[in-house]
């Protein structure tokens, strides 16, 4: 699963800096001015945050949208705030099926770009939370659906998205050992490669979505324990969230 992300607007832009020219970049400055502050050191997915993503509609200019995706179809804002909470991520082997998800598997993905992501490991019944970053520090571009959704009785326009999430590999199976789940998950990452396949509209791509979503045998991270994400003992969205925080209780050499 993936419930609690870093991500910085910086890290964000380093995609459209690769791709666009100097006037395009002073274009996606000025726009996401007011977004600047919108910097997560740990933020979770159940406070619906505003987080920066690229879609398949403009692959190059970052766009602000809720986390937790809001299906074209949901009739009022009641039902519109319910199922966020059931849309903070979504399997990849079941996204072209879902009622929830399938329209935007086939038209509306995007990314996201964060610097790393968290995750419990459980032992003796107690939760320990794991921040997991890309080797050499290198950020993570996570595979994500988006949608956008009319409050019919306002007008207001709502863009959402959902983090796409697969089987985890070796590192993530031994750190998410939820006991309450049939199995270990992790978020969809993607090569640079596979994220120009998930942005694409070319229909040519669209035939490769399913066979890109997979156990991601070659993701190299890095991870240790942190403290507590929730709570009074929580440093919050701060830069501590992210120290590395000893728990005499685990070993130092399990990952």
């Amino acid at each position: 699963m993936c419930y609690n992300i870093e991500t910085h607007l910086e890290n964000t832009l380093k995609r459209a800096r690769h791709y666009g020219d100097e006037e395009w970049i002073r274009r996606i400055e000025e726009a996401l001015e007011p977004y600047k502050l919108n910097d997560y050191y740990q933020v979770s997915g159940y406070l619906h945050p505003e987080i920066l993503i690229y879609t398949n509609e403009d692959p190059y200019f970052p766009k602000p949208a809720k986390w937790g995706l809001i299906p074209s179809w949901i009739k009022d804002l009641d039902s519109a705030n319910s199922i966020m909470n059931k849309t903070l991520n979504a399997r990849g082997e079941s996204i072209f099926e879902k009622p929830s998800f399938r329209n935007s598997a086939k038209s509306k993905r995007c990314v996201l770009i964060v610097k790393g992501f968290y995750e419990y490991h459980h032992k003796n019944g107690k939760a320990y939370p794991y921040y997991i970053f890309g080797k050499d520090q290198e950020e993570l571009s996570l595979g994500g659906l988006w949608e956008e959704w009319v409050n019919k009785s306002t007008g207001e326009l709502y863009r959402t998205f959902s983090i796409v999430t697969t089987k985890a590999n070796p590192l993530m199976t031994e750190i998410h050992n939820n006991p309450k789940l049939k199995e270990a998950r992790m978020p969809f990452i993607l090569t640079e490669e596979q994220t120009e396949i998930w942005l694409s509209n070319d229909n040519k791509d669209k035939l490769n979505l399913k066979n890109i979503i997979s156990v991601q045998e070659n993701i190299e991270f890095e991870a240790y324990t942190v403290a507590k994400l929730n709570g009074k003992d929580s440093p919050g969205n701060t830069k501590e969230a992210t120290k590395h925080h000893i728990y005499p209780e685990l070993s130092p050499t399990l990952f």
